[in-house]
């Protein structure tokens, strides 16, 4: 099997995209750290579900905005694990949906900061064992709204904007080393969230311009996810793999 015996940490990894991820990378024979913010429970059933399928999996808690935290679950890894050879970016931080005239800097400047300061403190901590092994994968979670905005969305757009771009410096800068850096950006996806910010009309406007005729599922996400993060992807760094049905081509 691909990946048998790496060690993935998928942050954000109780629900939606990063649990079926998590799934994903157990069933192709790694090792998966699922770290979860609040949501214990769901974040033990992912892992169940994972040891109950033969993988093998632990939950961790942290803040990832939190630079302590994170160093908390490196060394937990450490100690039972190992380093870490696969990074899975994709814990949410919450945002404001309004439009700018509405927005304050604490909300637009508060989403980009924290969006930042989680990604730089969880690649900084996993940095050190993948540059001394000479091999690593960092996949950071990202958004079509990076690049088609839509009313409303300009705190998260443009915070994963700056997420995409982080990520293209890094391959440049990391390539030599042996790692991939590289950024996968769903349109839509049908999860807890998006019931929560769709109405039926955006919803079903949405499905309408997607050629494939319907929003993403968390596991087409995980496909992509897993691709990057696998020895397959040898040769594909600092790109963007677009998971929207044909909603947005380019």
């Amino acid at each position: 099997m691909t990946g048998t015996g790496r060690v993935a940490l998928v942050t954000g990894a109780s629900s939606g995209i990063g649990a079926a991820t998590a799934r994903l990378l157990a069933a192709r024979g790694m090792r998966v750290v699922v770290n979860y913010l609040s949501s214990a429970k769901a974040a033990e059933e992912v892992v169940a579900d994972i040891e109950t399928s033969g993988g093998r999996a632990m939950a961790v808690q942290a803040d990832v905005r939190e630079v302590a935290a994170v160093e908390s679950v490196v060394e937990q890894v450490r100690a039972a694990w190992g380093g870490i050879d696969v990074l899975v970016h994709n814990a949410l931080i919450p945002y404001a949906v309004k439009s700018f005239q509405d927005m304050t800097w604490e909300e637009l400047g508060g989403k980009l900061d924290a969006e930042m300061h989680a990604a730089f403190a969880v690649t900084k901590a996993v940095l050190p064992a993948m540059t001394e092994q000479g091999w690593g994968r960092i996949v950071y979670i990202g958004t079509g709204l990076s690049r088609r905005p839509r009313e409303g969305m300009i705190a998260l757009g443009t915070s994963k904007a700056a997420l995409e771009q982080f990520a293209r410096y890094l391959a440049q800068e990391l390539g030599p080393k042996g790692i991939t850096v590289n950024v996968v950006a769903p349109g839509p996806v049908e999860t807890r969230t998006t019931e929560n910010l769709l109405d039926d009309a955006t919803r079903q406007r949405q499905v309408a311009a997607t050629p494939l005729g319907r929003l993403a599922h968390p596991a087409d996400v995980a496909q992509a996810v897993a691709f990057y993060a696998s020895e397959d992807n040898a040769f594909m760094t600092g790109t963007t793999a677009a998971v929207n049905g044909g909603m947005a081509m380019y």
